[in-house]
């Protein structure tokens, strides 16, 4: 196969390999089969699968179901679950890969008790041997280890680089300029991957052809002291903006809402951001197909005021609980350091005019509670789609004991019942991960 100088060729091996074999001497022998001698600059392309077999890269498969035996292994595996639906499970491996059951296989592999790994260490395996063919051929080569991925947003599956060696995997076309002139910010073509495509183009999954020899690369891609190999390719999880799919999206959305009361005061809160909030707020549900839920944005000059009264009502409180007047300050001072000086400060309400009205107090009281839940799940939404967004929030529930005062500063009606005030901004230091928690005491039958 011939395009733009590249030359692909084949080189297929009747060996089944297994531990110990000799990868270098088999390649050799695929070479010589051909009729073909290396040269400089030439790349050759192998496949995981042999690589894995080689270095004993193999667990034994527990009884049962394979496709449940690939998805446990790549769990107990896994650095990071990405994505956990009925027919794939995807992970994040401590390589930094996302692969489909963290890259683990039984296809091609002889003893069907057996489960096949991704190589331990790549970039390490293609150098070995990239040193070891060096050794017996005279001729310094390029190795790229390569393995089948699915693609995001792509149907089909295609070869990609593990490991590499000899060769740049990424092109670094940044400040360069392109045909008219412009200069590039962001092109960073990935070679390895582009050349692992090209070798998939003439092999095939029965074809024994862990082999590829690809002629004809640009001189100038080949570097002997490039170390940072196929890892170069892995995206860092905090540059990746699709971190997460399917249900595990949904999940981790959950968790990324933090409660944070320090604020970065040079990161304001866009409006475009508050409406998906507000959007994702009204999702929710509603008692007799109401929309009873309000959210109120406190401009700079209400939001003084409206504290202002706020605090004057709570130190009345205080102080008729008998709370001395040094503990009152500290307490007004502490909330005023969220309420005031947070980037975006909204109120939320919910409106009772649709409630059915009771002739006794218990359904009554009943029928507002259903009023009242579905605001606590707009509140919910709501600083959720913030998280989704970068933008943290803290629900503060002081609007709860003096709602007269928020509803008279407010002017808004008497059906409005305060459920808090939202703090929003972008946090000044970033929380710490969640631990996961042990829900033993939340979750139980009777």
């Amino acid at each position: 196969m011939k395009a733009n100088g590249i030359t692909v060729i084949a080189l297929p091996t009747a060996v089944t390999f297994t531990t110990g074999d000799d990868l270098v001497a088999a390649l050799i022998e695929a070479l010589e089969a051909k009729q073909l001698a290396l040269e400089p600059n030439d790349v050759l392309l192998i496949s995981s699968k042999v690589v894995s077999l080689t270095e004993g890269a193999t667990v034994p498969r527990p009884p049962g179901d394979l496709t449940d035996a690939r998805r446990d292994r790549a769990r107990a595996d896994a650095k990071e679950i990405v994505a956990d639906a009925p027919h794939v499970l995807i992970t994040r491996t401590a390589h930094g890969f996302v692969a489909a059951n963290g890259g683990i296989d039984a296809s091609n592999v002889a003893d069907k008790n057996q489960l096949l790994l991704l190589p331990k260490d790549p970039d390490r395996s293609a150098t070995l041997l990239r040193y070891a063919l060096r050794e017996r051929s005279n001729v310094d080569v390029a190795i790229i280890i390569t393995d089948t991925f699915g693609r995001p947003w792509r149907m089909g599956q295609t070869d990609v680089a593990l490991g590499v060696s000899g060769l740049r995997a990424v092109r670094d076309e940044r400040g360069d300029t392109d045909l008219y002139g412009h200069v590039l910010d962001v092109t960073e073509a990935a070679i390895a991957d582009a050349l692992a495509g090209a070798a998939d183009l003439v092999r095939q999954k029965a074809s024994g052809t862990p082999f590829v020899l690809i002629r004809g690369v640009d001189e100038n891609l080949f570097d002997v002291t490039v170390t940072d190999g196929g890892s170069s390719l892995v995206r860092p999880p905090d540059r990746d903006l699709f971190r997460f799919g399917g249900a595990t999206a949904i999940i981790n959305g959950l968790a990324q809402r933090r409660t944070v009361r320090q604020f970065n005061p040079d990161m304001p809160v866009a409006d475009t951001v508050l409406a998906a909030a507000v959007g994702a707020a009204v999702t929710v549900s509603a008692p007799h197909h109401s929309e009873p839920w309000r959210f109120v944005t406190l401009t700079p000059a209400t939001r003084v005021t409206l504290l202002d009264q706020m605090a004057v009502a709570w130190q009345a409180d205080l102080a008729r609980d008998g709370v001395t007047p040094d503990v009152i300050a500290r307490r007004v001072k502490r909330s005023d350091a969220v309420l005031r000086d947070a980037p975006t400060l909204l109120v939320a309400f919910v409106d009772v005019a649709a409630a059915d009205t009771y002739p006794d107090r218990r359904r009554q009281q009943a029928e507002e509670d259903l009023f009242l839940l579905s605001g606590g799940a707009a509140i919910q939404n709501f600083q959720v789609a913030l998280a989704a967004h970068g933008v943290h929030s803290a629900w503060i529930s002081a609007p709860l004991f003096c709602a007269d005062v928020i509803r008279f500063a407010l002017d808004v009606p008497a059906t409005f019942r305060p459920l808090g005030m939202i703090a929003a901004g972008y946090a000044a230091t970033l929380p710490a991960d969640r631990d996961a928690r042990d829900i033993a005491e939340l979750w139980f039958a009777r």
